[in-house]
């Protein structure tokens, strides 16, 4: 392999990575197990309908870092679409997050904004938690006992399969609480999805002559053809590199059922979630909301229903859980990696780490301006 950078994984950091090297003036080689680039953040269009659907779970693009947009509208444009999540619980539907909307209508109240705040502290002060341990704790804290049993408990035990006490405080803040009307679920200043689709995104960043591209391709068959020379960019679970020497590192991994629906519009929109316990899968995608700059004349929508399960070796990872006994061993695999001078372990599966796609993009940049400079 006569190859001076090897990039593993076509995701947004290996692709991010793979055109700054190119643009650096040096031959690079990316490779990826999948037959398809983009990683998760894949999509591709239905041959039925003619819809984009995203190949593992909706994903909007929102960022409030300017650098972050204007490098990827390099090699697309986006649409003008903002994210609006819905959540169904005994039959009813709400605005998620909780927002001013939700409280009155599930109270069956007529809240003015001013008044929410002493409200929902009545709620949670039934409680008295003054110092949360856990995730339960911490969400009743902020939005009562009875708001925290519809849209957060059920949902909570299908995301992660364990009891809400056991999981960390750190997950449940990352919700959002409205006091107002607001309803959509991102705020950032910069929001859409790619006008001509992610793939095509992708297809862009890669289009240069000093990029080559090898799908279908198992990093552990080549691994051993890499020169010494030859720098590695791992974007893969860092502990399968190091073959699970101090353990397998826990994730969460999805599942997805794609139907197509003989209706014009199925739910109404992009993303409906599903708080009820007894109702198996999470929440539902309806992809064609995602574009509605784009004209459906097919008369039918492809909805995808989202089932969390435990992750085994051979399936997707896709958040990881971040135990204790994950952050010791995280470390563990942390000084292997410090051993090894042409090897960088990064992104989501690189460093054991949840980010959203506009993280993923700048740590990558971040990366390029240093190791790039020194290489």
């Amino acid at each position: 392999m006569n190859y001076k950078h090897l990039i593993v994984g076509a995701g947004i950091t290996g692709s991010i990575i793979a055109r700054c090297i190119a643009e650096k003036g040096e031959r690079v080689l990316i490779i990826d197990s999948r037959d398809h680039i983009g990683g998760n953040c894949h999509s591709r269009f239905d041959a039925q309908t003619g819809v984009e659907v995203h190949s593992y779970g909706t994903h909007i693009f929102h960022t409030d870092e300017r650098r972050v947009w204007d490098f990827l509208r390099r090699f697309t444009q986006f649409n003008s679409y903002r994210h609006k999540v819905v959540t169904t619980y005994e039959g009813r539907t709400y605005h998620m997050p909780v927002n001013l909307q939700t409280i009155n209508s599930f109270f069956g109240i007529s809240l003015k904004p001013y008044e929410v705040e002493g409200f929902i502290r009545k709620q949670s002060e039934k409680e008295n938690i003054t110092d949360p341990q856990n995730l339960e704790e911490k969400a009743i804290s902020l939005i009562g006992r009875e708001l925290y049993e519809a849209f957060v408990k059920g949902y909570t035990l299908k995301q992660w399969e364990c009891d809400p006490k056991e999981l960390p405080v750190e997950i449940i803040t990352r919700l959002p609480f409205r006091h107002n009307y607001e309803c959509d679920y991102f705020t950032c200043r910069y929001q859409g999805l790619p006008w001509d689709g992610y793939e095509k995104m992708f297809e862009n960043m890669l289009d240069h002559e000093l990029i080559d591209v090898q799908l279908n391709t198992d990093f552990f068959d080549i691994k051993g053809e890499a020169g010494e020379d030859c720098t590695v960019y791992y974007s893969g679970p860092i502990d399968k590199y190091f073959d699970y020497c101090h353990g397998e590192l826990t994730w969460r991994s999805l599942r997805f059922e794609y139907d197509v629906e003989d209706v014009a519009d199925f739910q109404g929109t992009s993303v409906m979630n599903y708080a009820d316990i007894d109702v198996p899968y999470t929440r539902v995608h309806e992809y064609q909301h995602l574009h509605p700059e784009r004209e459906n004349k097919s008369g039918r929508t492809v909805v995808a229903r989202e089932y969390s399960m435990k992750w085994q070796q051979g399936e997707e990872p896709y958040y990881p859980v971040n135990t204790q006994e994950d952050a010791d061993r995280m470390e563990l695999y942390r000084k292997e990696a410090a051993k090894l001078d042409k090897v960088h372990f990064l992104g989501r599966l690189g460093r054991y780490k949840y980010y959203d796609m506009d993280k993923a993009v700048l740590a990558a940049l971040e990366f390029c301006d240093t190791a790039l400079v020194q290489s």
